[in-house]
C-alpha cells in the first residue's frame, strides 16, 4: 500500500510540472508577440467566485447588500465591507463577482488598515453618469484611496468612468464652458507596497489612475482605454511617488499615456503599448513658477503609434527645479509627431505665455533606440531655454524617418550633447558643445514589495 500511495503521487506530481510548463509557455509566447497593441500581451482571464468556499477571509460585497446590476447604488455595501476589512487583524480578500455592475458614488477607502488587503475586481465598477452627482464634494476623486498599506488591486474585471457628459462639458472641448477639474477614477495618496494587476480602466471622466504621494508600487497588465478626442484623459499619471514600476500595459487615450511630474523619483516603465495619445511625457513642470524634480526614471521598450508628442520633457518658463537621469531606451514609433521633444517652453493656455528667465533645468538625458516613422518634418526637437540651456544630452542608434516618405530633420535651441551610432535626422548640437559627455544608465528596479 505505501509503494502504491508513492507511486501515486509521484505520477501526480509529474503531470503537474508538465501542466505547469505547458502553461507557461503559453504565457510567455503570448506576452513577448509584438505584431500590434493587443497581441503586445494578453491579459489574464477574469475567474467566477461563485462557487467557491466562503471563508471568513473572503467578503463578497453582494453579502453586504451590493445588487451588482449596475442601476442600483451600490456605495453602501463598499463603504461597510471596506470598514471590516480594514479593521481585519488577518488578511482579507474583497470580492467582486464577475457577471456583475457595481454602481458606486464617490467613496473612501481609508487606512491605515490592521492587516494586507487584496481587492479582487472580478465584475465591474461603474461611475454615476451625471457630473452633478459631484456637488458640494471633491470633484478631484471617485474611487479614492489613502493612506493604505500592502494593498493589492486586481481581477481582470473592468473600472468605467462614464466620462461622457464630463467630457461635453469641458472647457477644453468648448471654450464658452467653465474649466472644472474632473474626477481621477483611481487615485492612490500616500499608499505603500502597493500592487495593481490586470484591470481594465475604460472612459475616465479625466485622469485613469492617479499614484501621488506613493512608495513601492508595481502596476502590470492594464488596459486604459478612452476616445482620442478626450480630454485630459492622462492614462496612469505619477506625482511626488518613488520606487514606481509601470509595465506590461496597454494605454490609449486622448491625453499623455503616462505623465511622470512633481517630486518623482526612481521611476520604472517598461513593455507600454501607447497610441492613441499624448505620448510618454516627463512634466509638465514648473508651473505657476513652482519649484519640481524629476530624477532616475528609466522607460525601456515601448511601441508608441499614432501620437501627439513621443517621448517628451516638458517645463513652464518662469519655475525651477530640474529633471535629469532619465533614460528613453528601445522605443518603436510609428506615424508620431514630435517623437524626440524637450520644450522647456511649454505653455497650455488660451492666452500667450510671458517670457520669463528661470526655467527648470534639464540635463542627462539620454535616448537610445528610438526608430520609426515621424508625423512631422522635424523627428527631433530640442527648445531649451536662454538662461538654463539642456545639458548632457546622449542620442544613440536614432532612426527616425518620414510617415509620408518625406525628409525629417533635427532642431536645437540652447541644446547641448553628444551622439554615437547611426543617427538619422542628423544630430543638431554644435561642435564643441559637449558640456557632459554622460551616458544615463539603464538601472534595474531593486525593490520589492
Amino acid at each position: 500500500m505505501g509503494k502504491l500511495r508513492s507511486s501515486y503521487f509521484a505520477s501526480s506530481r509529474s503531470v503537474c510540472i508538465i501542466t505547469f510548463m505547458i502553461y507557461s509557455s503559453y504565457l510567455f509566447s503570448n506576452l513577448t508577440s509584438v505584431e500590434g497593441f493587443d497581441s503586445l500581451l494578453q491579459l489574464p482571464q477574469s475567474v467566477s467566485f461563485r462557487n467557491r468556499t466562503r471563508s471568513r477571509r473572503v467578503l463578497y460585497v453582494n453579502d453586504y447588500g451590493a445588487i451588482g446590476d449596475g442601476l442600483t447604488d451600490d456605495t453602501k455595501a463598499f463603504k461597510d465591507v471596506w470598514k471590516i476589512a480594514c479593521s481585519s487583524s488577518s488578511r482579507v480578500k474583497i470580492v467582486l463577482l464577475a457577471g456583475n455592475s457595481y454602481l458606486v458614488r464617490p467613496i473612501d477607502f481609508a487606512g491605515p488598515c490592521r492587516s494586507k488587503l487584496t481587492l479582487r475586481i472580478s465584475g465591474a465598477i461603474v461611475a454615476p453618469k451625471d457630473p452633478d452627482v459631484w456637488d458640494g464634494l471633491d470633484t478631484h476623486k471617485w474611487l479614492y484611496f489613502h493612506c493604505v498599506k500592502h494593498l493589492t488591486v486586481k481581477g481582470g474585471g473592468t473600472v468605467n468612468g462614464m466620462g461622457w457628459e464630463w467630457w461635453a462639458r469641458s472647457c477644453k472641448i468648448n471654450i464658452t464652458n467653465p474649466c472644472r477639474h474632473a474626477p481621477t477614477a483611481m487615485t492612490f495618496h500616500r499608499c505603500k507596497n502597493l500592487i495593481v494587476r490586470n484591470i481594465m480602466m475604460v472612459n475616465s471622466q479625466q485622469m485613469h489612475m492617479s499614484f501621488t504621494h506613493c512608495i513601492r508600487v508595481v502596476a502590470s497588465f492594464l488596459r486604459v482605454l478612452a476616445p482620442t478626442s478626450s480630454p485630459n484623459t492622462d492614462g496612469i499619471h505619477i506625482s511626488a511617488s518613488t520606487y514606481v514600476e509601470v509595465k506590461d500595459s496597454i494605454i490609449r487615450t486622448g491625453d499623455d499615456c503616462i505623465s511622470i511630474v512633481s517630486n518623482s523619483s526612481r521611476i520604472r516603465i517598461r513593455n507600454i503599448a501607447c497610441g492613441p495619445g499624448h505620448g510618454i511625457s516627463i512634466g509638465s513642470l514648473g508651473k505657476s513658477n513652482s519649484w519640481d524634480q524629476v530624477h532616475d526614471v528609466s522607460v525601456k521598450g515601448a511601441i508608441i503609434s499614432n501620437t501627439e508628442n513621443g517621448l517628451r520633457i516638458k517645463s513652464w518658463q518662469g519655475g525651477s527645479g530640474f529633471a535629469r537621469k532619465i533614460t528613453f531606451q528601445n522605443v518603436r514609433m510609428e506615424n508620431v509627431s514630435n517623437p524626440i521633444i524637450i520644450d522647456q517652453y511649454y505653455c497650455d493656455s488660451l492666452l500667450p505665455c510671458p517670457n520669463q528667465t528661470l526655467a527648470v533645468s534639464v540635463e542627462n538625458i539620454s535616448f537610445m533606440g528610438i526608430k520609426g516613422t515621424s508625423a512631422t518634418e522635424v523627428a527631433i526637437r530640442f527648445a531649451c531655454s536662454d538662461s538654463s540651456p539642456c545639458q548632457g544630452i546622449y542620442l544613440e542608434d536614432i532612426q527616425l524617418v518620414s510617415y509620408s516618405g518625406e525628409t525629417t530633420r533635427s532642431f536645437c535651441w540652447e541644446a547641448h550633447g553628444t551622439s554615437a551610432g547611426l543617427m538619422y535626422p542628423p544630430p543638431c548640437f554644435s561642435c564643441g558643445e559637449s558640456i557632459i559627455e554622460q551616458r544615463v544608465p539603464s538601472s534595474s528596479v531593486i525593490w520589492s514589495i
